[in-house]
């Protein structure tokens, strides 16, 4: 058939009438319009769906109550009147009772005064008696007791205290009054800024850190067993114990009011300018 002369030939067709219709074009331009308008339709009803959701949503949900300030004169309000509830006082306290009498029995010794002989000598009463009533001056009715009045305890003397005496040799790492430098310490770092010599080797090898050094500071104030517990090395660590030697007498650490051996740990830093 020619697709000049038929009427329900469509520009499809003339188009694909020497191609391979079965490639998937022709069925894509076929079927083009009816996609578009499908297209159409749902996004439609999509924008539709998303702009009566929220109208729908707020006509189901209740109106949120709006609340309405309402200016009160406190000068009308009338005055509520309390009743007054009389004072409740306490009751009077209860009289006081006297402790019940702990029944004594008389019993002294005879005082004979001198030149004069003892008359109507009462006899001592017998053991039952005295081993339930309280001995005292006069013979009394009461309720019996058990308690027998004990002597009190001998007070001790007090003792002195025995302070405790450092021996000779023992070297101190805490005591009550430190050992210190004479001036305190801005006069020691003064004396080793102007004696401390910056090792040469150290300067070339541009090394510079603290040296932590460890002595004795005996009980005349001198300086000894120095030690270097942490060092840098290139002539530092010999430099610094030479300037701990060459320090002036300390001021002995005390403890106990005597002068003790205190151990002293300082560092002595190194900077290069």
């Amino acid at each position: 058939m020619d697709p000049k002369n038929n009427v329900n030939v469509t520009l499809d067709d003339m188009v694909f009438e020497t191609r391979n219709k079965a490639y998937g074009a022709y069925d894509l331009r076929k079927t083009y319009k009816k996609t578009v308008n499908r297209s159409l339709l749902y996004g439609s009803i999509a924008f539709l769906a998303a702009v009566g959701a929220p109208m729908l949503y707020a006509s189901i949900t209740p109106k949120a109550k709006k609340e309405v300030a309402v200016e009160i004169d406190l000068t009308k309000l009338k005055e509520e009147k309390k009743e007054e509830k009389p004072l409740e006082l306490p009751p009077p306290p209860p009289p006081e009772q006297k402790p019940p009498e702990v029944a004594t029995i008389k019993f002294l010794p005879p005082e004979p005064k001198p030149d004069e002989e003892v008359k109507n000598e009462e006899p001592p009463p017998p053991v039952e008696q005295i081993e339930k009533a309280v001995i005292s001056n006069e013979t009394k009715e009461g309720i019996e007791s058990d308690e027998v009045a004990a002597a009190p305890p001998p007070v001790e003397a007090p003792r002195a205290v025995e302070i405790e005496q450092p021996k000779e040799d023992e070297i101190f790492t805490t005591v009550e009054q430190n050992p210190e430098f004479p001036g305190g310490i801005k006069e020691m770092y003064s004396f080793i800024g102007k004696n401390l010599k910056y090792p040469s080797a150290a300067q070339r090898a541009n090394v510079s850190g603290k040296v932590f050094a460890k002595f004795v500071v005996e009980k005349d104030g001198s300086l000894g067993d120095v030690q270097i517990l942490k060092g840098i090395g290139f002539g530092c660590d010999e430099e610094a114990q030479r300037v701990l030697k060459s320090m002036p007498k300390w001021n002995p650490g005390k403890q106990n009011g005597r002068s003790v051996r205190v151990f002293f740990t300082m560092p002595i830093s190194f900077v290069l300018e």
